[in-house]
């Protein structure tokens, strides 16, 4: 959630900006602004709404024209979005940027006030500004310094000094802020694909190291104020992969991306045949060791994990709970010395999930990383780390990430099983043979079910109501389709255990309610159609998505997607793709911000 871009050199600052925020429009935002050195003094132009909005706004002569400056698009937390809430916040002498939350912004703000300051916003980012002003004397690291053992909360600030008109000063704590270097220019941002068209190196800042960057270099120093070298971090991607390709959406772009970041996450992966996820810290030993799993996570990585709990628990017979990242630690969790905590999370800086694996680290609970993004938060504090190459997702509505995820949690089972001897190495090796046809087969899977969903989608998309039903496996991808429809169609969407509908749910099926059944496990298969009649009855309209050997499926549905055959334990890997592909064009039959839905953020750092 927000975005930070800073920029220092010889090109137009403003035009940097500008195109730095766009690309980390993902995010989610409802506010936009920039601040700009021009003729010795800062220029702050901002706007409530999207970029264009203040691209309008500023219109040809406002535009601020100057070499070093920082923008911003904000996500409301204090205070609605309007043109006074939105960042840059600050007066003639500093002006800053923030992503975070101050959790004492009252106590300042009534310092402040005592001081004689006026405040004109409802943020608590003008606190920070209005602090950094009351401090400074002349020396800005010594104010930021000041100001850091002031506030609490979460913050990556990106600030101006207007004595210093050449020069950029950062730090962060709990909310992500890279610095990139590239030659004889300078950036802080959110994210790499706010400043890939211009570099490839970055520095990652950790809490309350302090950037200072001018064009020609880049400081790094520590709380105390000293210098201290940094590791050089190089992303593996190009600008071409944070772009559209000639797809309408990011959204459709990275559905079809999913065989090859499953491919790149897996094949590295398999050697010989069986599972080695070359786990740092945890040999098979310790691994065979573990009493109980906790899967924490949030959102549609917490689903991948609902489905790791049932592929582990069958596998590898060791207890697994999947725990919501954000309701975990306010529970005081009963976690034992021999237990293990995954921590699931794309981003790797999803506030609740870090907190989460901070009070596992607390209690002596091992914790292992499953995250995306190289050198995030969780992937530095966990105890041992496995990524996903799922590359860039700029979309909100995560879908690559989620097929990655999940590969990880079959690989996860299988080498526990492995280790565990809970199942024989042949039949380990099979799972892995199959786990790597995958992504051949979720390719032609992709372009076989397209057009049905496409049509199936213009045939539910002025739906009020949509229910997703099943059971084992299938009631887990009914949680994540269900998710995906709803947060970028807005449609209401809930998902159920089928065999819930009797115990309540059921008084909600009326005439032409949509019902979406997965029916793809073959020990379930006639309890779910069991389900489906009962739904029938009652005079739903259904969309079965089934194996392709099942019968009476085109008796039980209006519409039908068959899966190509592949064992049942596997199927979550294929059966996604369709709820995946009806979502987006309900999503774009309905006119909605498919890649950018309201009120959703691609990285949560707030809790």
């Amino acid at each position: 959630m927000c975005g930070i871009v800073g920029y220092v050199g010889s090109k137009n600052s403003t035009d940097v900006l500008v195109d730095g925020l766009r690309k980390l429009e993902y995010r989610g935002y409802d506010s936009a602004g920039i601040a700009v050195f021009e003729d010795g003094r800062i220029k702050i132009e901002k706007s409530k709404g999207r970029l264009d909005d203040l691209e309008n706004k500023m219109g040809l002569y406002n535009r601020p024209n100057g070499h070093c400056g920082i923008g911003h698009t904000r996500w409301a937390t204090h205070g609605e979005p309007s043109d006074v809430n939105s960042h840059p916040h600050g007066n003639e002498r500093i002006s800053i940027v923030h992503n975070g939350i101050i959790e004492n912004y009252l106590q300042i703000k009534e310092k402040l006030e005592s001081k004689g300051y006026v405040f004109e916003s409802e943020t608590d980012t003008e606190s920070i500004a209005k602090l950094l002003d009351y401090y400074y004397h002349g020396d800005p690291i010594e104010t930021i310094r000041r100001v850091l053992g002031t506030i609490e909360g979460s913050y990556a600030l990106g600030i101006l000094f207007r004595d210093f008109p050449d020069r950029i000063f950062a730090v962060r704590k709990e909310s992500p802020l890279i610095v990139g270097v590239g030659k004889d220019e300078n950036f802080i941002a959110s994210d790499v694909p706010a400043i890939i068209k211009y570099t490839k190196d970055y520095y990652l800042l950790e809490e309350n190291e302090i950037a200072l960057l001018t064009e020609q270099e880049v400081k790094i120093l520590d709380i105390d104020g000293e210098p201290i070298q940094k590791e050089l971090h190089t992303a593996n991607w190009d600008i071409e992969a944070a772009e559209k390709g000639g797809y309408p959406h990011f959204m459709i772009k990275e559905i079809h991306e999913q065989p090859t970041a499953i491919k790149n996450t897996v094949s590295p992966r398999i050697q010989n045949g069986l599972p080695n996820l070359g786990l740092e810290n945890l040999t098979d030993e310790r691994l065979a060791s573990f009493d109980r799993i906790h899967i924490v996570a949030c959102g549609t990585a917490m689903h991948a994990g609902m489905v790791g709990k049932y592929v582990i628990e069958r596998l590898a017979r060791v207890p697994v709970e999947v725990e919501v990242a954000s309701e975990f630690r306010y529970r005081d969790p009963i976690l034992g010395k021999n237990d293990l905590a995954v921590i699931i999370s794309q981003s790797g800086e999803t506030a609740d999930t870090l907190a989460a694996l901070r009070l596992a680290k607390e209690r002596g609970v091992h914790t292992l990383a499953v995250v995306n993004v190289v050198g995030s938060s969780i992937a530095r504090e966990a105890d041992s780390v496995c990524y996903t190459w799922a590359g860039p997702e700029i979309a909100v509505a995560s879908t690559k990430a989620y097929s990655v995820q999940l590969s990880v949690m079959y690989l996860l089972a299988f080498q526990l099983a492995l280790v565990r001897k809970t199942v024989e190495p042949d039949q380990i090796q099979t799972l892995c043979s199959q786990l790597l046809d995958i992504p051949a087969q979720l390719e032609k899977l992709l372009h076989e079910v397209e057009d049905e969903c496409q049509y199936y989608a213009s045939k539910f998309q002025n739906a009020k109501d949509l229910f997703f039903i099943g059971r084992g496996v299938d009631y887990a991808l009914s949680l994540e389709g269900s998710l995906k429809l709803k947060e970028i169609s807005y449609i209401h969407s809930e998902a159920y255990a089928a065999g819930e509908l009797k115990h309540g749910t059921i008084s909600l099926i009326t005439d032409d309610i949509p019902v979406i059944a997965l029916a793809t496990q073959k020990a379930l298969y006639e309890k779910t159609i069991s389900n489906i009649k009962e739904v029938k009855a009652r005079g739903a309209k259904v969309l079965l998505v089934c194996r392709e050997d099942s019968n009476l499926a085109g008796e039980l549905s209006e519409y039908l997607i068959k899966i190509p055959l592949i064992p049942d334990i596997l199927m979550p890997m294929l059966s996604i793709a369709p709820l995946q592909l009806f979502a987006y064009y309900t999503s774009v039959l309905r006119g909605c911000d498919v890649d950018k839905p309201r009120n959703l953020a691609k990285s949560v750092t707030v809790e």
